[in-house]
């Protein structure tokens, strides 16, 4: 199935399952759909979750535990749905949803999806699966499975639920590659996550122990357990000569929600750097020019800000970035940091959704069956990956998820084939119809998002100057290039001449030249290569701003 069919079933209102290989773009799926239902008024009816709080902050969401009340509860009597009952904030939260999502979907244990599927039922005041909510599950059973806590019921996938049972997902199975492009390394990765590893696949592996992978920057370390990469970035950092920079998370909102994001993200509550330490981004800003797992090395860190010169050789200022977690479009807790941490070395586990150029892989102390597949499935290519050691567990996988993906596969293929035999005409009046029935009439569900978007756009019409609309609005000026980057996006007639005049020619000039200098190939205009190129006297906000003329 392809990104877009997938898309098109999730639009329709189905209960599905978004899975596929490591880096088939599952999460981007997801995100377009958010985007669409937020852009289409259902801002507040979206519940974004995760089973993990580090996937949870790559999807600006929270935990499922967090977001249905559940907690770290491994069981539910009826005087503890009495007591959810009592919180009126899930009332508020349960009476807007329309739309749960569930990311990660593999780490959450059968047992739990129930609990919580009882929570919301109870809440929905019906027998509903889910109460009637659309539940998007999404992950791979091939990657890391749940971790059990002490006195929880042995571990067993989400699929055994009773719920998913009753919830019968359609099945959107992505076959497409977007992280890897190197066929040779592909067929090993497929040949792990198909129980096929022959001895002629292993001999690439093992071709690759010892071997430096190509690049400008040294490769991350991935270990199984935590306390070898602190202790590897810590010894690292020891021996770079020079002063220390520590930059400190700042937070806003609920703190003990603050306090879960702070435990949640990649980023460190105090990061320490040295001009020289190696680093990683752990957040996607593709507009700046890197993505989560791009990594880089410390060119300048003071009180000014930090410069990293990533990998490829591209150097970007690197901005504060923020982490939030929102509902019903109202942000409860957020926290600002530079999107960065120590790169020599980071878990396998917290590795899960990156994207590595180039990674030192130790798995001979791989204790959990798909450990070894995430491991090297981060990679981009084999040239990227260096080999320290295999155990006979580092390339199994479980035997029970290989029967179950081939009924995925199977399901999915069919749900294509229902798909295609639709007319477009049909496909879109279901969406149309899911949508109202999501937007109801009267207005309960809150729609925020565009309605911000359209009084810019009725301040631009009427002539006002970015300063003028900023004021108005109450909103910083980023915020509202933000808008009028969205106005374009839907509109490219959309009238923004009289803006261009506040841009005084000489220097629109110069960046106009800067943006055809560092153009990509597909045409894309990425912002941090112009920085570059400008240098200090020329602001992001500015470049943005001149980007919208070109």
């Amino acid at each position: 199935m392809t990104q877009q069919e997938a898309l098109e079933i999730l639009k329709m209102g189905h209960n599905a399952f978004v899975t596929g290989a490591a880096g088939s773009g599952k999460t981007h799926v997801v995100n377009q759909y958010v985007n669409y239902l937020r852009d289409s008024g259902a801002y507040s009816a979206i519940g974004v979750t995760a089973s993990t709080g580090i996937a949870a902050t790559h999807m600006g969401g929270q935990t499922i535990h967090s977001w249905s009340g559940l907690g770290i509860r491994a069981s539910l009597s009826e005087r503890d749905i009495e007591d959810l009952e009592e919180r009126q904030y899930l009332w508020r939260r349960f009476e807007k949803a329309r739309v749960l999502i569930i990311d990660e979907i593999s780490m959450i244990h059968h047992f739990r999806l129930d609990l919580v599927e009882r929570i919301v039922r109870s809440f929905k005041r019906n027998n509903l699966p889910f109460g009637g909510l659309q539940v998007i599950l999404v992950g791979d059973f091939f990657q890391l499975p749940p971790v059990s806590r002490q006195g929880d019921a042995p571990a067993r996938f989400a699929y055994h639920s009773a719920s998913w049972e009753t919830l019968k997902p359609r099945m959107c199975y992505l076959e497409g590659q977007y992280r890897q492009n190197d066929l040779g390394f592909l067929e090993v990765l497929n040949a792990v996550r198909d129980n096929q590893v022959t001895d002629e696949i292993l001999s690439r592996l093992k071709a690759r122990f010892g071997k430096r992978p190509e690049g400008l920057v040294a490769p991350t370390k991935l270990y199984s357990h935590n306390v070898n990469v602190d202790s590897e970035n810590e010894k690292e950092l020891g021996k770079i000569a020079g002063n220390i920079f520590s930059y400190s998370m700042t937070h806003k909102g609920n703190e003990n929600l603050a306090l879960s994001l702070k435990k949640s993200c990649l980023a460190p509550e105090v990061l320490r750097l040295k001009i020289g330490a190696r680093v990683m981004f752990v957040k996607n800003n593709f507009e700046l020019g890197y993505a989560n797992g791009t990594l880089g090395i410390i060119e300048r860190c003071d009180s000014a800000g930090i410069t990293v010169k990533t990998s490829r050789g591209e150097k970007i200022v690197v901005l504060p970035a923020t982490w939030r977690i929102e509902d019903g479009g109202k942000v409860l807790a957020e926290i600002t940091q530079y999107p960065l941490r120590l790169a020599w070395a980071i878990t396998v586990h917290k590795s899960q959704g990156m994207s590595l150029d180039s990674a030192e892989v130790d798995l001979s102390q791989s204790f959990e069956k798909g450990m070894g597949y995430v491991a090297l499935s981060r990679v981009r290519s084999l040239s990227g990956l260096t080999l320290l050691g295999l155990n006979d567990m580092a390339l199994k996988v479980n035997p029970e998820v290989l029967e179950f993906d081939k009924r995925f596969r199977e399901e999915s293929a069919r749900h294509v084939e229902e798909l295609q035999k639709q007319t477009p005409q049909n496909v879109s009046t279901a969406q149309k119809a899911f949508l109202k029935k999501i937007v109801p009439a009267g207005g309960k569900v809150k729609k925020e998002k565009p309605s911000t978007i359209e009084e810019t756009k009725k301040l631009v019409a009427e002539g006002k100057s970015l300063k003028e609309i900023a004021s108005a609005r109450k909103l910083k000026p980023e915020t509202i290039i933000d808008h009028i980057e969205k106005l374009r996006g839907k509109d490219t007639d959309f009238d923004i001449s009289h803006l261009k005049k506040e841009i005084p020619a000489e220097r629109l000039k110069k960046m106009v030249a800067a943006f055809r200098k560092a153009a990509t190939k597909d045409g894309g205009h990425p912002l941090s290569p112009v920085k570059t190129i400008l240098g200090a006297d020329f602001s992001y906000e500015e470049i943005r701003f001149a980007r919208l003329f070109l």
